[in-house]
């Protein structure tokens, strides 16, 4: 693998566990693992579910950790990404599209039934499971932050151990070749957004989570596509922006400008 270019990401078969301390509910928690290509240094953490937040979140941490991105990220073709799973044409999701431009990366979804596409994050599942997973499996953790403590602190022992048949660590790799080569972390990390198409109505507003947002008048009964955060609502027509406002909760009412 070229230094910088690929990471690989993807969701481990096996999965950890956490208790409610209040019910005592065994809850199974994912495991995300991403892996560099040519230094195959690699990430994990636990998240809730397979969700596309949880996906994103994910995503971003991981680029924390790395302090970059790689030029591509090749995920497999996990229905919180990858909205068509097409051996052609995969289409994804366009909130992951949106977090990949903030990051300056390419998602390239897996392509179905050619495992050789994703064989290096394979490996790393693989490694988490045996180094991380196992080790932990006869301890209790009654939060998602404590597990992923523990997680971390194996995760640095795995990627500061010597790899067999090289004699050299995954981190002196990743110093070496990756670090080097991956692009620079914007300023600040990606805000997680999710997207909606909408269609005017008479009274030009939109209609997001029972609350209406204005849009200019002239584009009554046109189709337009609303980026949703925790704190606002952009508008685009065309892929230009057309409006913007603050998010509001209150259901049934408008916001209008």
């Amino acid at each position: 693998h070229v230094a910088g270019e690929k990471l690989f990401v993807d969701f481990a078969g096996r999965t950890a566990e956490v208790i409610d301390a209040g019910t005592a509910e065994i809850i199974p928690v994912q495991i995300f693992v991403a892996t560099l290509g040519a230094s195959s240094f690699t990430y994990a953490e636990a998240t809730w579910s397979q969700k596309l937040p949880d996906w994103i979140a994910a995503h971003v941490r991981a680029f924390a950790y790395f302090g970059g991105a790689a030029r591509q990220t090749v995920s497999d073709n996990l229905k919180s990404g990858i909205t068509k799973a097409s051996f052609h044409e995969p289409m994804v999701n366009r909130t992951y599209a949106d977090m990949a431009r903030h990051y300056r990366t390419a998602i390239v979804p897996a392509r179905p039934y050619k495992p050789r596409d994703k064989a290096k994050v394979e490996v790393g599942v693989q490694v988490v499971g045996r180094w991380i997973l196992a080790r932990l499996r006869h301890r209790r953790f009654f939060s998602l932050a404590d597990l992923n403590a523990a997680i971390r602190a194996l995760l640095d022992d795995l990627n500061d151990r010597p790899m067999r048949g090289w004699g050299v660590s995954r981190r002196a790799l990743y110093e070496q070749l990756d670090r080097p080569a991956l692009e620079t972390l914007p300023p600040t990390p990606y805000e997680y957004a999710e997207w909606k198409r909408c269609r005017v109505g008479l009274d030009y507003h939109v209609e997001i989570a029972k609350h209406y947002y204005s849009v200019p008048h002239q584009l009554i009964r046109q189709e337009v596509e609303a980026r949703i955060t925790v704190a606002t609502v952009e508008i685009f027509h065309r892929g230009k922006r057309v409006a913007s406002h603050q998010r509001s909760l209150r259901p049934h009412r408008p916001t209008t400008v």
